[in-house]
């Protein structure tokens, strides 16, 4: 291949988007005598004029990252909502969201897992119930340098608010609602900033590794509308600190919302609100909210995995309980939920199931000892969970061998490790319904089940999180006879 490079790494230049890539990739496509050279730009709307540093060039393409939006796109709309790094495409009406989210995902399948057909295998695109105001969790982060938008300059101060994007260091103040979290808190944040500032505490720089407000993350129930609040902060101004004024001030601040208030004391000089060393303490409330999907309460804390847009959750599974039941079912008497951990799937099938037996396996036991609990919650406590490796499992329990009618999974982000794969499709389930939060994983698998003697039989794209790249789906495989 000719090289036909036309820029070099570290190069800042103004460049076109003309299309969007899966994963929000937008793309600008520049004409050089070897032909069109692709540069992929993340977080850009086709139409905008965009001024990039280029990271990685290849002989055909490169990869930028965004410094600035020069101009606008003739498809953007204003938004009342102050911009955040969160959501990159809230100015994108939301339909041609939905029509990006479409065209990259058939794309992907058809490229990756040599799907030909695949927009005709689309069952359904679904989307969001709400377009705003749909996370039921957020994390905002207090900083002691200030980023200003309008002027682009960092300043030394006290911030709270989101990271501007592509750095660790500098934070946007919060002036109003994001359009993604609860407008109540969001409204609020000043007066949060002029609380701590008003009386001397300083916030954390990342670089000093020094500062007292370090974050505050949110849990948020939309079945009773409440809030649990924690607020991480370091042990330098401990002693100033007087947590029943604050609980007080933001019991005032957010009244009846406000279900739980804890305050963290995190000594880790790593940037992140977990802490291995560090004393929580409860201060206000409780220390749980419960949120309901599709009939169920599940309770949630501030470490509990839950589905960051429940409403949405709700569709996704319904579809998947739809695709395990829609068809009569087989002879075979068991359906099994494979990284079950705590259980949500398990309970979801054991509400619509007939004549089949549901079992949850999850390598971790803590995990399953909490999906039996919550399943205990709901009713099912007769529900069966095993903490079992995929690929011993049969080994374990060989009343299994044979009898599974349908395996569903729903794993991390990353997807399936090869090998465990293969453990699964020897587990020989009629039908496979495979969740993913990550086409791009799930297609890679697609091809694995392909020549396992899987088809994919159809498939339905979820779109849990609006005005950002990612959007979710359900396949249903069906094992061909030999």
């Amino acid at each position: 291949m000719t090289k036909i490079r036309p820029f070099r790494k570290n190069q800042e230049t103004e460049l076109l988007i003309q299309d969007l890539a899966f994963e929000g990739k937008g793309i600008a496509k520049v004409t050089t005598d070897g032909g069109s050279y692709i540069v992929f730009v993340p977080n850009t709307i086709p139409g905008q004029l965009v001024l990039v540093r280029m990271i990685k060039v290849k002989n055909s393409y490169a990869e930028a990252k965004l410094l600035k939006v020069l101009s606008a796109s003739k498809q953007e709309i204003a938004m009342p909502y102050q911009p955040i790094p969160g959501a990159p495409y809230i100015t994108l009406p939301i339909k041609r969201q939905h029509f990006y989210k479409r065209k990259t995902a058939i794309e992907l399948f058809r490229r990756i897992a040599k799907i030909e057909n695949s927009e005709e295998l689309l069952d359904e695109f679904i989307p969001s119930p709400s377009d705003f105001h749909y996370r039921n969790k957020m994390e905002y982060s207090f900083s002691a340098v200030e980023y200003l938008p309008e002027e682009d300059k960092e300043v030394d101060g006290f911030a709270l608010g989101f990271k501007k994007r592509g750095q660790w260091l500098s934070v946007i103040q919060m002036e109003k609602d994001s359009g993604l979290f609860d407008p109540d808190l969001e409204n609020s944040m000043g007066a949060i900033t002029e609380y701590f500032t008003s009386r001397g505490f300083t916030a954390w720089h990342a670089l000093r590794h020094e500062g007292f407000c370090r974050f505050i993350t949110v849990k948020k129930s939309y079945l009773n509308d409440s809030l649990l609040i924690n607020f991480v902060s370091s042990e330098s101004q401990l002693d100033q600190f007087d947590a029943e004024e604050f609980s007080a001030f933001m019991q005032q601040l957010l009244g009846p919302k406000l279900k739980g208030l804890l305050h963290t004391v995190n000594p880790d000089v790593g940037d992140r609100p977990n802490t291995s060393d560090g004393v929580r303490k409860l201060i206000y409330g409780t220390e749980e909210l419960t949120e309901r999907i599709c009939g169920l309460d599940f309770s949630i804390s501030l470490e509990s995995f839950f589905q960051t847009n429940p409403a949405s959750a709700e569709r996704l599974y319904s579809k998947a309980m739809d695709y395990v039941f829609e068809v009569k079912p087989g002879n075979k008497p068991f359906v099994l939920d494979l990284f079950s951990g705590t259980g949500t799937i398990t309970q979801l099938l054991a509400q619509r199931a007939t004549d089949k037996e549901i079992t949850g396996v999850e390598i971790v036991p803590e995990a399953v000892e909490d999906a039996k609990v919550n399943a205990a919650r709901n009713g099912f406590d007769k529900l069966k969970f095993f903490a079992s490796d995929v690929g011993k499992f049969l080994l374990q329990y060989p009343q299994y061998t044979g009898k599974i009618d349908t395996i569903v999974m729903d794993p991390p982000r990353a997807g399936i490790a090869p090998k465990t794969l293969r453990k699964v499709m020897r587990l020989g389930a009629d039908r496979i319904v495979y969740i993913s939060c990550n086409p791009a994983t799930q297609a890679r698998d697609m091809l694995a089940l392909k020549e396992f003697g899987y088809e994919l039989e159809k498939y339905s794209l979820v779109d849990q999180f609006p005005h950002t790249s990612h959007i979710e789906s359900v396949a249903l495989f069906v094992k061909q006879p030999k």
